[in-house]
């Protein structure tokens, strides 16, 4: 008799999860399968999960392929089970290729290609439907969002927008994508919501358009570099009843989440300044560094060092100014940000083309916070005080590229849960593209003057 193991959380059950069910089985006459855990799922950084265990093991009995089902709830209990149950063949879906096949020195390792075009009836009639999400763009941010979106549960990405086909097409060949377009009527009507990763200065137009066609909106920073276009946007999206994000992925992750509890719990007193830096030496010929009217240090790593300072000293600050490298193009190669507030100030330190120490440093009453660097991924930080035994050291998991962290509260709020939204908040966001905009008038005014 010839055995077959395979794994996998089966939350929010669709065709996709029975076909692989059903085409495992086909393998071999015994199928064994493996139900993982939320508490293991969320170990190994998949999010999301609605299902409880009982109603998935559940839905894979109603199947009726498993011919025995077992839990999954630690690491390395796939080689364990191998053994265990003398498994002939291993199988997992093709969007693992590769991941398992250390398995291969105890079995045959098999990977089934997925279904595409997940859109039955049975996804129309449940409760929380996948969540069909269309990328537009093709640039880095994007090449590392389609894997991280595989680890929240809920969600698929299934299309793929660029004016320039040729470049979707690449896309969507390696991420086995449905759909890949230039064609955005097409592209619209194939989603349910979309992540607009393309260049700084078309994030309006698209994020604008894609509400209009009742579509919720994950868009990269900065969503927009002008006040009124982030309050149009957010109006759009509240008449609606739509979701709009700005993908700040340091808001969304546990550490970074984790170090402002601990700041508004009142440990260090009172905060009196907030000094972040975040700057990145570029290679010439990249768009940071020859875009003349939207790159720059400050567009384009001033939304992370901004953050910590509007999340702490908020949104209401007496004065901005901005200090700035130039470089002979006109791009700012390292830009200070200088804060003034009733009872404090804070520093934005963001570059291109100089390198400093790539720090977060909050000052209280009581005592001091230092993330060192890189902070922005926020792995460990430290709470000092006035006696320098006195430290508290904390430390959390930062998964991969972060990405899935924003993704999972961007399914979270689609799907009509509360409490998320103070991660980044709509004041928060408005008020980033209000400082953007200042300082892009502030830069025009120099250039006009040389």
């Amino acid at each position: 008799m010839k055995k077959v193991i395979t794994y996998g959380s089966y939350d929010l059950f669709h065709e996709g999860h029975y076909n692989i069910l059903k085409r495992a089985k086909e393998l071999g006459d015994y199928l064994i399968v493996g139900v993982t855990t939320e508490q293991y799922d969320e170990s190994r950084g998949k999010l999301n999960i609605i299902d409880s265990l009982d109603v998935r093991i559940d839905n894979v009995r109603k199947t009726g392929f498993a011919d025995q089902i077992i839990v999954e709830d630690h690491a390395g209990q796939k080689v364990e089970d191998v053994q265990k149950y003398d498994v002939d063949i291993f199988t997992v879906g093709s969007d693992w290729t590769g991941a398992f096949d250390y398995l291969k020195e105890y079995c045959d390792v098999v990977y089934l290609e997925r279904t595409k075009h997940i859109s039955s009836t049975m996804l129309r009639n449940m409760q929380n439907p996948l969540i069909r999400i269309g990328v537009i763009g093709t640039g880095r941010i994007a090449h590392r969002f389609v894997p991280e979106a595989k680890f929240v549960s809920g969600t698929i990405v299934n299309s793929v927008y660029n004016p320039h086909i040729e470049s979707a097409a690449r896309f969507a060949r390696k991420f086995e994508l449905d759909i890949c377009t230039d064609d955005l009527e097409l592209f619209w009507g194939s989603v349910d919501a979309v992540y607009i990763a393309s260049p700084h200065e078309t994030h309006y137009g698209y994020a604008k358009a894609a509400l209009e066609h009742g579509l919720h909106v994950l868009c990269e920073k900065p969503m927009v570099f002008r006040k009124a276009q982030a309050e149009e946007l957010f109006a759009m999206a509240h008449e609606r009843d739509l979701v709009l994000m700005e993908g700040i992925k340091t808001a969304y992750c546990p550490g970074f989440n984790q170090l402002l509890g601990v700041v508004k719990s009142g440990s260090i007193g009172q905060i009196r300044d907030v000094e972040a830096c975040f700057t990145r030496l570029t290679d010439a010929g990249m768009r940071e560094v020859e875009d003349t009217t939207y790159g720059g240090g400050f567009t384009e790593f001033g939304s992370y060092s901004m953050l910590p300072i509007l999340k702490l000293m908020g949104t209401d600050f007496k004065e901005v100014r901005f200090d700035c490298v130039w470089a002979e193009n006109g791009i700012d190669l390292y830009t200070k940000a200088s804060f003034v507030y009733d009872k404090g100030f804070a520093l934005s330190k963001s570059g291109v083309g100089v390198k400093s120490e790539g720090q977060l440093l909050i000052a209280g009453t009581k005592g001091y916070i230092l993330a060192e660097s890189p902070w922005w991924l926020t792995r460990s930080f430290e709470v000092r005080y006035e006696d320098p035994n006195k430290i508290e050291k904390y430390a959390t998991r930062y998964l991969d590229f972060g990405l899935r962290y924003e993704i999972s509260d961007f399914a979270y709020m689609i799907n009509r849960h509360e409490g998320r939204g103070y991660k980044f908040t709509e004041e928060e966001s408005i008020a980033m593209a209000g400082i953007m905009e200042r300082f892009l008038a502030q830069r025009n005014e120099l250039r006009k003057n040389k």
